[in-house]
């Protein structure tokens, strides 16, 4: 199974690019019908996981994706799946 993997690290700080990048990851896994996303906000205070999860809630975003899950074992991962 293909999936896309988006890890946030380098651009932590850049709040426009932040969300360019999560819609871009978002886009590209509708478009070639990627089952799976990781998103890698990292552990820090997390602050960009929050930012993360919010993007993620807005109601045009929440359409595209089926379900949405917190690694268990790593706090600075989620992984977000979609039904094509």
């Amino acid at each position: 199974m293909a999936k896309l993997k988006l890890d946030l690290h380098d651009i932590y700080n850049k709040g426009k690019k932040i969300n360019e990048e999560l819609g871009r990851v978002i886009n590209d896994a509708v478009e070639k019908k990627i089952k799976e996303i990781e998103i890698i906000p990292g552990k820090g205070s997390g602050a960009l996981k929050r930012t993360v999860l919010r993007f993620l809630d807005q109601p045009h975003i929440k359409a595209k994706y089926h379900r949405l899950k917190v690694d268990p074992k790593n706090h600075g991962r989620l992984f977000v799946y979609f039904k094509h």
